[in-house]
């Protein structure tokens, strides 16, 4: 599939992304896939340590005594 790819064709690539986003928007373009990037780097981490942890939900307390006072 990338047989033919060469550093000419990534630079068309670049061109045309610069002209669709202009040179303003690029930092913030980046900024933000870093970002997402390192959530998703953060994520697969937590995975792959502990699989059988729960995500962001927490334990509700059972029974009719669960701490709150009437």
């Amino acid at each position: 599939m990338w047989q033919g790819f060469t550093g000419w064709h990534a630079l068309i690539i670049l061109v045309v992304i610069l002209l669709l986003f202009g040179a303003p928007k690029l930092p913030a373009l980046a900024r933000s896939l870093g970002q997402s990037m390192k959530i998703l780097k953060s994520e697969v981490r937590t995975d792959k340590t502990d699989p059988d942890a729960p995500g962001d939900e927490t334990p509700k307390p059972d029974g009719p005594d669960s701490g709150k006072s009437a």
